[in-house]
């Protein structure tokens, strides 16, 4: 199944830089929509739309600064580049303390737009890469046997197979043969490799 190619979404209130936005995007090869009101972009948003936001800050109804908090509320990680007028730096800046990715002051150049854009679409691409990366390894650790999740966690702290069969009550030839499914259902080219998993799952843990 291919995934979807990712999308610029503009969400401003003036038309006239809706439409000019959404020609520059898209006269660079990338995917763009448009939508003038914040409430109109969430309720059309879904979390699996790979893609980054060009925000204006002001906008009627709900402003980009709270369209931004509550995207933060719903957990999503796409990245925020805010467009600002001059006074509204200070709340851009604040914006991203909040985790905004970037912002722009009007009037800007093309492209620098556009360089914002294509980092943030590098950022988002990475994101979820890494994200894939952490249920992958999830996956493969539900995949192990209790004693194999024992023998995983005893061989990433560094604990010699004839200690680990002393601990565990069996033998070494044992454990090397739990070992070697651990490594295999892992798919773990190295002990180095198995370490690094461990700890992301673990960090992945402290963090859920």
């Amino acid at each position: 199944m291919t995934a979807p190619s990712p999308t610029v979404f503009i969400v401003d209130d003036d038309e006239a830089v809706r439409s000019s936005l959404r020609m520059l995007i898209r006269s660079v090869g990338l995917q763009a929509r448009a939508f003038g009101l914040a409430h109109e972009f969430l309720d059309a948003y879904a979390p699996d739309l790979p893609g980054c936001i060009v925000l204006d800050v002001r906008m009627p109804g709900m402003s980009g600064m709270e369209m931004q908090q509550e995207l933060n509320r719903r957990g999503a990680t796409i990245p925020v580049v805010f467009i600002t007028g001059h006074g509204d730096v200070p709340m851009a800046v604040e914006a991203m303390q909040h985790g905004a990715f970037d912002f722009l002051q009007k009037p800007f150049r093309d492209q620098d737009l556009l360089d914002r854009v294509q980092r943030a679409l590098e950022r988002d691409a990475q994101t979820r890469a890494a994200f894939t990366a952490r249920a992958t390894i999830r996956e493969r650790i539900q995949s192990l046997t209790p004693r194999e999740l024992e023998v995983m966690r005893l061989v990433t702290m560094g604990k010699a197979n004839k200690v680990i069969g002393a601990e565990l009550g069996v033998s070494q030839r044992t454990v090397e043969i739990h070992r070697a499914h651990v490594m295999e259902k892992m798919q773990a080219n190295s002990l180095a490799a198995l370490v690094r998993m461990a700890l992301d799952a673990a960090q992945d843990t402290e963090n859920s």
